[in-house]
């Protein structure tokens, strides 16, 4: 079975999006068109995330318009989005909508990763869930020289440092590079 990792960026006061929910905050840090491939999991079957989340990747990208760059970037990984809304899915994409909890999908993301890992792209609240479970093995954060006054919050939640060892910090371009591996409440 693969690890379930939550991998994002984040300001430097812990935001993932701004208070639209917008990503923009993170390109317009120089460098960030160009990120180090290092920094990206490795052998991912699966993506998590919120509505939010992939909503801004859908218009940003402009992957309703252009299914094929969908195919360019995620070809063989299944997209489960947390969701009570219908969204707008890319024409031959593998994205799942769905609406409930993470413990109640988290069997069936299981089953659809195999031995591929589980990428927890965000939101705050959806990582949330993963932690209040003891489903995630890993959290690596991009750590951006960039502040937001307001927005999403990484981790709407209390984390006590007895949950959390750190395995890695390092420099990445402009980017500080924290990896943490997600100890089990005891």
């Amino acid at each position: 079975m693969g690890k379930i990792i939550f991998d994002a960026a984040v300001t430097l006061n812990g935001y993932l999006g701004d208070e639209n929910h917008s990503l923009q905050w993170l390109f317009d840090v120089p460098g960030a068109h160009e990120p180090d491939p290092d920094l990206l999991p490795k052998n991912v079957g699966v993506h998590v995330e919120g509505a939010n989340t992939y909503m801004w990747l859908i218009e940003n990208e402009g992957f309703i318009e252009n299914p094929q760059k969908w195919q360019e970037y995620y070809r063989g990984i299944t997209t489960y989005v947390f969701t009570s809304r219908d969204l707008p899915i890319p024409e031959g994409a593998d994205v799942r909508l769905v609406n409930g909890s993470v413990e109640e999908y988290l069997p069936e993301i299981r089953e659809t990763a195999g031995e591929k890992n589980i990428w927890v792209l965000g939101g705050g609240e959806l990582l949330g869930q993963f932690l209040d479970i003891d489903a995630l093995d890993s959290l690596a954060l991009t750590v951006a020289p960039a502040a937001l006054p307001a927005g999403a919050a990484l981790l709407p939640r209390n984390i006590g440092s007895d949950r959390l060892e750190l395995a890695e910090a390092r420099k990445a371009g402009p980017f500080a590079r924290l990896v943490y591996r997600v100890l089990p409440t005891t």
